[in-house]
C-alpha cells in the first residue's frame, strides 16, 4: 500500500507515554491515531459530527477494528495516518487506514462502522446525502459551496454561525453583534454538503475605495481546515471587482497571525473592542 493511495492525512508526532521501555509505540495506541484521524476525516468533510448525525436521524457505531503490523513507530517519530472510505453499502461503511513514517508504511487498518438508530442501535440505510459527501471527497470534489450575497438572502445561515461562534461561545451581547451595517454588506456563507452554514463573514464600505471585512466566524469544530480563508478569499474577491483598493479589518489578537500570513500588516495601536483586544490590520489589493 502506497501513501499514492490516499488523499486525507493526519499527522502526528509520537509522545514518550504512547512507547516502552524500547521506545517503541504499544501496539492498542495505533487504533488511537486512527480514531484521532477518523475526527479530522470529518473535518475535512466540512461536517461537524454532533450536528451532522443529529440532522441524519442516526449515528455511527464501530462494527469490525482490524490492524495489521509490518514495522513499529519509536518515540518523536513524525507519523502520517492517512484514511480513505473504501465502500459504502447499505448500512455500513468500509475505511481503510495506513500509518506512514515518511515513505515507509508501518501500519494498515481496516474500520467498518454501521449507520444506526442512537436510541437503539438497530442498523439504518446510509443516508444518500451522507454517501453522495463521502464518495465526493475520495473523488476530489471541493466540500463547501461559497456564497455571496444580501442580507436577504443569507442572513439566516450567517446569524446562525455568528450567534454560536460571537454570543454563545464568546459571550458578546447580541445586539453589538448585529447592526445596521448588516442591511448593506456584502455576506459570503460557506455552505457543507448537507446544506448547512458552517463559516461566515461580510464586508462593509468603510471608505471610499476601502472594504472592510468583519463578522468572520467559522464553526467551533471546524477551524483550522481552511473555511474561514475560503470565506476571506471571497469577500476581498468581491471588494477587489467593485474597485476597493484596500482591504482592512479588526483581527482579535489570537488571530493576528494568521492575517499575518495573508499579507495583512498591522497599522495603529491594538485596541479593546466588545471586551476582546483587537488589532486593525490592512492588506493593498
Amino acid at each position: 500500500m502506497k501513501r499514492q493511495a490516499f488523499r486525507f492525512f493526519h499527522r502526528l508526532r509520537v509522545r514518550w507515554a504512547e512507547v516502552d521501555m524500547q521506545k517503541i509505540v504499544f501496539n492498542a495506541h495505533y487504533l488511537t491515531y486512527f480514531d484521532t484521524a477518523v475526527t479530522d476525516y470529518w473535518r475535512a468533510l466540512a461536517l461537524p459530527y454532533e450536528e451532522t448525525m443529529r440532522k441524519l436521524g442516526g449515528d455511527l457505531y464501530v462494527k469490525k477494528a482490524s490492524v495489521e503490523y509490518h514495522g513499529s513507530a519509536r518515540f518523536d517519530d513524525q507519523l502520517d495516518v492517512a484514511l480513505k472510505c473504501a465502500r459504502v453499502g447499505n448500512s455500513s461503511m468500509a475505511f481503510t487506514g495506513a500509518v506512514f513514517r515518511g515513505e515507509e508504511l508501518l501500519i494498515t487498518c481496516e474500520l467498518i462502522y454501521v449507520f444506526a438508530d442512537p436510541a437503539t442501535q438497530t442498523s439504518r440505510p446510509v443516508p444518500e446525502a451522507l454517501r453522495t459527501v463521502l464518495t465526493g471527497f475520495e473523488a476530489g470534489e471541493t466540500m463547501v459551496d461559497i456564497r455571496t450575497g444580501d442580507w436577504t438572502s443569507l442572513g439566516g445561515d450567517a446569524g446562525k454561525v455568528r450567534t454560536a461562534v460571537f454570543v454563545q461561545e464568546q459571550g458578546i451581547p447580541m445586539e453589538m453583534d448585529w447592526d445596521e451595517a448588516d442591511n448593506t454588506a456584502v455576506h459570503a456563507v460557506a455552505y457543507n454538503g448537507l446544506g448547512q452554514g458552517i463559516a461566515t463573514g461580510r464586508l462593509v464600505r468603510q471608505a471610499d475605495g476601502v472594504g472592510k471585512v468583519g463578522r468572520l466566524a467559522v464553526h467551533r469544530t471546524l477551524r483550522g481546515s481552511h473555511f474561514g480563508l475560503g470565506i476571506l478569499n471571497a469577500l476581498m474577491d468581491v471588494a477587489r471587482e467593485r474597485g476597493d483598493r484596500e482591504v482592512m479589518l479588526h483581527a482579535q489578537q489570537s488571530a493576528e497571525g494568521f492575517y499575518r500570513r495573508l499579507s495583512f500588516v498591522p497599522r495603529g495601536e491594538p485596541f479593546e473592542e466588545a471586551g476582546i483586544l483587537h488589532s486593525e490590520m490592512v492588506k493593498v489589493l
